[in-house]
């Protein structure tokens, strides 16, 4: 049994991952602010995380074996975080996302189409950090949601006082009307009604997780001992093409593609840039991967049914 405490973890497979925390045996503590209360048994702070006096006061004499934090999207969190916690755990894990990746929001390494990109393509050790920008903004900070997110690695890979681990997930996909970014939604609404999808011309592949296999993933990682970054997703990159066929084989209706052209904007997941995970330091460290397409049907289904 272990002293376990969630930053955020109040919707989609943060509760879950509480709850399966929960479940497991551990002492489990949720901070939030207040706007959805923790399963039964399960200890609740509520506090604003970016109010570092408040948090500093609400974690008076405590101590954790380890934190997951589930809302850190800024440099300006990271650090206040490493602030608070420095001294109170062994262990800090942070949800990170493939979107670190994503050469369109950073000068990155050129990745290969169809060689899967490791961890090493983003180190967050090397990572410039700039506090001074305007993320408290929300347009800012939904503009640079990736650099968000490097930053906050960087800021936590630098802090020390703690191990520091990142998951790197890829997209999450499951649950029904639980999955709240409405993304695969998109897609089976436009299907069903016969409306137009719009997608690159030769759209390039990316990476999926399941939201209960993402759980699982935070899980092991918050009882673990590695350090550093690892990626998050299913086996079995795909496309958008391979995603309309698996709703149109649920539906019994052709999906209308609309090919836009380059620089245009089309619907979520598909990509004119190539960015796919590597899951392959996850499996070296132990963590077996489920299938996207043994999955995806049945996150289909409960999209059409939500």
């Amino acid at each position: 049994m272990q002293k376990i405490i969630v930053i955020g973890g109040s919707r989609y497979f943060g509760r879950l991952l509480v709850e399966r925390l929960h479940a497991a045996g551990h002492r489990v503590t949720v901070v939030n602010r207040g706007s959805t209360p923790p399963p039964p048994g399960v200890e609740h702070l509520v506090v604003d995380r970016d109010d570092e006096a408040a948090l500093r006061a609400a974690l008076d004499g405590r101590t954790f074996d380890a934190v997951v934090d589930q809302v850190c999207y800024t440099p300006v969190q990271a650090a206040i975080a490493a602030r608070a916690f420095a001294g109170r755990t062994r262990r800090y894990v942070m949800t990170s996302t493939i979107e670190v990746y994503d050469p369109a929001t950073a000068a990155l390494p050129a990745a290969p189409a169809g060689t899967p990109v490791p961890e090493s393509a983003v180190e967050p050790a090397a990572w410039r950090v700039a506090p001074d920008l305007p993320w408290h903004d929300p347009a800012y900070l939904e503009e640079h949601y990736a650099e968000g997110k490097r930053q906050a690695e960087a800021v936590l890979t630098a802090a020390g006082g703690f191990a520091f681990a990142s998951v790197r997930s890829a997209h999450v996909l499951g649950g029904g009307a639980l999955e709240f970014t409405g993304r695969l939604a998109h897609y089976t609404g436009r299907v069903l009604r016969g409306e137009e999808i719009a997608v690159h011309a030769g759209p390039l592949p990316t990476v999926f997780i399941h939201h209960e296999e993402l759980a699982d993933v935070l899980l092991w990682a918050a009882t673990a001992d590695f350090t550093g970054p690892v990626n998050a997703c299913s086996d079995g990159p795909l496309d958008v093409h391979g995603l309309t066929a698996v709703i149109a084989s649920r539906t019994g209706r052709e999906p209308r593609l609309r090919t836009v052209p380059a620089g245009a904007d089309a619907s979520p997941f598909s990509f004119d840039r190539h960015y796919a995970m590597s899951n392959a330091r996850a499996k070296e460290l132990g963590f077996r991967f489920s299938r996207t397409a043994d999955w995806l049907p049945g996150a289909v289904a409960e999209a059409l049914a939500a």
